[in-house]
């Protein structure tokens, strides 16, 4: 297995693409940096159209990834890209692939934190929200790894970024 250095964050990148763009902007900053190497930067899907190819460039990213990052709020357990019956090379009639490849119902952040928790990764849950909403979270995580808030209200009652808690749980 190839040395393991990466980190590999999950989201509903529809919905939560500013909790990952603000990682990332903490990972760049010298002040609160938070050290990982984005293991999406690393490697990308060469075709879009089939969610056996896209999960083949996530299994290879998450198999360089040594923490995995996924990030929670009310679309997350919902979303069911990347199942094969959303895939124009899915026969439901047959339940075979017309491309040939694995037939895999399971969404994209579902097979990313199976994979996560069968690789035994550190994992850290980062919910968008100001409090833990455990119910939310994809049930195989609920009692893994360490939950923090992305928000956090300050003395006096303005809500701001959890930086301290995402960076401790991140970095420790």
């Amino acid at each position: 297995m190839a040395y393991r250095t990466r980190t590999y964050i999950a989201a509903d990148w529809e919905h939560d693409k500013d909790v990952v763009d603000y990682l990332r902007r903490l990972n760049d900053s010298d002040y609160f940096r938070l050290d990982f190497v984005d293991a999406h930067e690393w490697k990308q899907a060469k075709d879009t159209s089939l969610a056996c190819t896209i999960k083949k460039s996530l299994s290879e990213r998450l198999n360089g990834s040594k923490n995995f990052i996924l990030i929670v709020s009310n679309t997350t357990d919902t979303r069911r890209s990347g199942s094969c019956q959303y895939c124009h090379s899915y026969n439901s009639i047959y339940g075979t692939c017309r491309a040939g490849g694995h037939v895999d119902m399971r969404s994209f952040i579902q097979y990313e934190c199976e994979k996560a928790v069968r690789d035994n990764m550190k994992i850290v849950v980062i919910y968008k929200s100001s409090r833990l909403e455990t119910h939310l979270c994809p049930e195989i995580l609920k009692k893994c790894g360490t939950h923090v808030p992305a928000y956090k209200y300050d003395s006096s009652g303005i809500l701001h970024w959890n930086i301290k808690g995402m960076t401790e749980a991140i970095n420790n």
